[in-house]
């Protein structure tokens, strides 16, 4: 039973360590799309490690199970993971079923309040902006709605519909106004929305975990550098700079105290000081560590049974 013990063990220390490597390096906010794969790989990793240990934890305890496990597997194979019925291997599986069923329940939650917000959502735009004759619900990409404060905002569903505010379009203007859409447009393209979902469905889930609250919060950090760079590659980063500023200078968030947005004078000053860009071979190199995360639980899971193949 040192396999199921030795992945739980991985993943505590992946949970523990990799945060605390990604909060002391300097080059996720320069990269921010291979921070969010980083990230991505360290939490399925995580994951993982969880996965694989019940697994083996159920096989070693209920031999009905380790039948359906190792059903096509010679007898050297399953001698090689040394598995016995256990208290302890009974107790490992069903602790970590309850937290994968709790997991999905968390998930699931997250999907349907989410659905939930689109379809009020929706409802209101409805009312601010009816239809005209002939027209379907959906079928306009683009929402003009009356308002003082300047803003813009994606709205992801079936039919996504990009939203924007006529004070923003009245102070807003030109390129700093598609600055704005392609903002936007970046969150769309890369499917920002089920990264948010993902990450807050974990750390709601497991608040006692920090990895998951680190996981959820820079997940809300690195999806608007990556769709600031995204924009700012077809409009300048000066152009997006100036756009946030004009959107958000009566909110507040520039001023002593603090606010809920108070990341967009940072985001404004990383795109003023724009750090030196990762030159393409260390970009690959972090994707590639990032991508050999998850493959460390598989290896420790499946080596016990191919040195016993081989």
């Amino acid at each position: 039973m040192m396999v199921p013990a030795a992945l739980l063990l991985l993943g505590a220390l992946a949970a523990l360590v990799a945060p605390r490597l990604l909060a002391r390096a300097d080059w996720p906010d320069r990269e921010p799309v291979v921070a969010l794969w980083v990230w991505q790989c360290v939490v399925a990793s995580v994951l993982l490690c969880c996965v694989l240990s019940m697994t083996l934890s159920a096989a070693g305890a209920w031999v009905a199970v380790r039948g359906h496990v190792f059903a096509p597997a010679p007898h050297s194979v399953v001698n090689a993971y040394a598995l016995s019925s256990s208290p302890w291997a009974a107790a490992t599986a069903v602790a970590l079923a309850c937290g994968g069923a709790w997991t999905a329940a968390m998930l699931a939650r997250e999907i349907v309040r989410a659905r939930a917000r689109r379809r009020r959502h929706r409802a209101e735009l409805l009312v601010r902006a009816p239809l005209l004759p002939g027209e379907e619900p959906g079928s306009d990409r683009l929402v003009v709605l009356e308002g003082e404060r300047p803003d813009a905002w994606w709205l992801p569903g079936a039919a996504p519909q990009l939203v924007i505010t006529t004070a923003a379009l009245r102070r807003l203007e030109g390129r700093r106004l598609d600055a704005v859409l392609a903002h936007e447009q970046g969150h769309a393209q890369a499917r920002h929305d089920w990264l948010l979902h993902c990450s807050a469905a974990l750390a709601n889930g497991f608040p006692q975990v920090p990895v998951f609250a680190a996981f959820r919060d820079e997940m809300h950090r690195l999806v608007e550098l990556a769709a600031d760079d995204m924009a700012s590659r077809r409009f300048g980063r000066l152009t997006i700079a100036l756009a946030l500023v004009e959107l958000n200078e009566d909110r507040g968030v520039f001023g002593p105290c603090p606010t809920p947005q108070a990341h967009v004078p940072q985001r404004v000053d990383r795109l003023l000081t724009p750090p030196d860009r990762l030159t393409a071979a260390r970009r690959l190199r972090l994707t590639a560590a990032g991508t050999l995360v998850p493959v460390i639980p598989l290896l420790v899971a499946f080596v016990p049974g191919l040195r016993a193949l081989g």
